[in-house]
């Protein structure tokens, strides 16, 4: 059974890193076309040394050599061919792809994806080139018609212009500034007037405040007073239809005696009432009929009741007589009616 052939040998594209086969017409390249490719594309100035900088050799990079690193990452595998010795051939396909690498700005070999986006790229790069350098030479153009006759006349008619044009702006300026000035002063005076606004609106508040809470007090007066005034109504309702004498002078009984204000008037044998309750009782009889009299206006003629507590009494009008209406102790009949006898002659009066 025969042993199957290997892989020829492989190279690292130096874009994507991804492992590439060699077209096999890179096996007979001859001595011209290698002479050929070691041609510059064009003139690259990016790695020459300026000898007179002593950093230079510090900031300097060699360019890549894949002939020095085919120990590294140049090949993947190595077949088993008699004819031909590998290692040469390996070795002359690597200074192959130096040679392009040296000669330009793009690391070879590139596999065929990378080879397209580059030239896309390049592409784009040139038109952006052909752009720059129609504009240069249009602007190279203009400048040396310009250069071969000078217009003075357009041109001092331009400078004419932007003097005047600076004329203009500078008296604008200074319309500006005395503007601003104004402005200024304006703006100050406002200022004052507005802290003289502020001070009247707080004084303002300040009275408004005041005034709100006497407005508060007046009004809680008023509804208290309205609350006085509908209690002393309602009160005064009570009374007119209350009868003062009732209130005032209560006439009733206990037991055997009628009462007067809870005072007895009278006495028994079995029952000794003190002269002074029956004295204070004839002292409120006596009210009694003095008030009744000068409620109806009753003007008495002969005979004149004069109120005074427990010692009350009944004046003759005319004789300067007085008749007591109160006693001062015992229990008499005779005594009882000296008490009465006042009483009866000024009723009967």
């Amino acid at each position: 059974m025969s042993v199957p052939d290997k892989i020829p040998v492989s190279f690292a594209c130096q874009s994507c890193m991804q492992p590439i086969i060699l077209d096999e017409s890179l096996d007979n390249i001859d001595v011209h076309s290698m002479a050929e490719l070691e041609l510059p594309i064009y003139s690259d100035n990016s790695n020459t040394l300026d000898t007179q900088d002593p950093n230079a050799f510090d900031h300097f990079v060699p360019p890549f050599r894949l002939s020095e690193s085919i120990n590294n990452t140049g090949f993947m595998m190595v077949s088993d061919g008699k004819e031909k010795k590998l290692g040469t051939l390996f070795r002359l396909k690597a200074e192959l792809f130096d040679c392009l690498s040296s000669n330009s700005e793009i690391d070879h070999p590139l596999c065929e994806e990378c080879a397209d986006s580059m030239l896309e790229s390049m592409d784009q790069e040139l038109k952006i080139a052909e752009k720059e350098w129609r504009d240069y030479k249009n602007y190279l153009d203009n400048l040396e018609q310009q250069q071969k006759c000078p217009n003075t006349t357009e041109l001092e008619k331009e400078l004419n212009e932007l003097k005047e044009n600076e004329s203009r702006m500078l008296a604008e300026l200074e319309r500006l500034k005395l503007e601003e000035e104004s402005l200024k002063e304006e703006v100050k005076k406002e200022e004052e007037e507005k802290i003289k606004l502020q001070k009247q609106e707080a004084k303002y508040w300040r009275e408004y405040t005041k005034h709100r809470r006497e407005l508060m007090l007046t009004e809680d007066d008023k509804r208290s007073l309205e609350c006085q005034i509908s209690y002393a109504e309602q009160q005064l309702e009570k009374l007119k239809d209350a009868n003062i004498f009732n209130i005032t002078f209560h006439i009733w009984h206990a037991g055997h005696f009628g009462t007067i204000n809870n005072f007895r008037l009278g006495r028994l044998p079995s029952a000794a009432v003190d002269w002074s309750e029956i004295n204070a009782a004839w002292g409120q009889t006596a009210l009694l009929l003095c008030a009744l009299a000068r409620k109806i206006d009753l003007i008495f003629e002969r005979y004149r009741i004069v109120p005074f507590g427990n010692h009350s009494y009944v004046e003759v009008i005319g004789e300067n007589r007085e008749l007591p209406l109160y006693g001062t102790g015992g229990f008499k009949f005779f005594g009882i009616l000296n008490l009465m006898l006042p009483w009866l002659l000024f009723l009967t009066a």
